[in-house]
């Protein structure tokens, strides 16, 4: 997928067919959406195109970094992402002008997908109403999708955020369409867990929203390989009673590489266990033993993909 930063970077592509919005946790609704740019600009012979925004024009706090939104939309087929920057000046551009300056004269959109409840312009006064206004007047097709809902609720991003800071994985994952995860770097910790015998990786995720504290069975996704691993989210209660900082370390089973730097994915299938405190490090270090065996089988049960 071609990265397009900035508007004034944006280039002619053949027949664009482009997804409006934000999509922050890119999860099934958004899904919908992309995956329609990309059927029809493959039915035109065209060119698939998301055109998103960072930050979120609603100052809401992030669901996903934007590098991992991009590599999420990616793998969804998409041709070219344009990414533009909403600042105090962009957010001046009205509705009427964003169409016409950029979906029409920059891009020359032949085809839009937008979902429903979309809103843009100065003061957000462009909706889908808008839009069909101007496909009339601009002569490009529109495609509009309605919320999608599951048992009745709608899927946002809002409703997501608040299920993973619950740890409910599960839940979660049922409205994004794949697994909870993070995205973050690999950085230098105390090297603790090194001496109680689980060495782990520690994390820092890239502007993510992180599952409450506890002990999770994760997949770790790594340079284009797939491990089995345990996570572990919290304070560190056990070590220091007055760390208020919050932790992410990974275990992964059976790897020894030094991937100090690097980014991974933390893919989340199962909480087994809330963060405690315990007496000490030796009953800390057997509870560790005991939730190594607990991911390891809960990794080996089939599980039903989200739809």
């Amino acid at each position: 997928m071609i990265i397009i930063r900035g508007i004034d970077k944006i280039k002619k592509y053949a027949r664009p067919a482009v997804a409006l919005g934000v999509f922050d946790g890119v999860h099934r609704g958004h899904r919908n959406i992309l995956q329609a740019a990309v059927r029809i600009a493959r039915r035109d012979k065209g060119t698939s195109i998301v055109l998103t925004f960072s930050p979120h024009p609603q100052k809401e706090p992030s669901l996903y970094s934007l590098e991992h939104r991009l590599r999420l939309i990616a793998e969804l087929g998409i041709d070219v992402c344009i990414v533009v920057n909403f600042s105090r000046n962009f957010a001046k551009v009205t509705a009427d002008d964003f169409v016409a300056e950029i979906l029409v004269k920059k891009i020359g959109a032949r085809f839009v997908c937008v979902g429903k409840n979309f809103r843009f312009g100065n003061k957000a006064s462009g909706d889908y109403s808008l839009l069909r206004d101007a496909a009339r007047k601009y002569n490009f097709k529109l495609k509009i999708f309605n919320v999608l809902k599951s048992k009745g609720a709608s899927i946002s991003s809002t409703v997501i955020r608040k299920l993973i800071k619950s740890a409910k994985i599960e839940e979660a994952e049922e409205l994004l369409g794949r697994r909870v995860s993070i995205l973050g770097s690999v950085i230098k910790g105390s090297r603790l867990a090194r001496i109680l015998g689980f060495p782990t990786a520690n994390i820092n995720p890239h502007h993510e929203v992180i599952p409450s504290a506890g002990i999770y069975a994760v997949e770790i996704v790594f340079s284009a390989k797939r491990y089995d691993g345990i996570c572990y989210i919290g304070r560190r209660p056990t070590i220091d009673s007055k760390n208020k900082s919050i932790h992410v370390e990974v275990h992964i089973f059976g790897f020894h590489k030094n991937i100090y730097g690097r980014t991974l994915e933390i893919q989340f299938v199962k909480l087994i266990r809330p963060d405690k405190k315990f007496a000490s490090l030796g009953e800390l270090s057997s509870q560790i033993q005991k939730d190594i065996i607990s991911c390891r089988q809960a990794l080996r049960q089939p599980r039903k993909k989200p739809q």
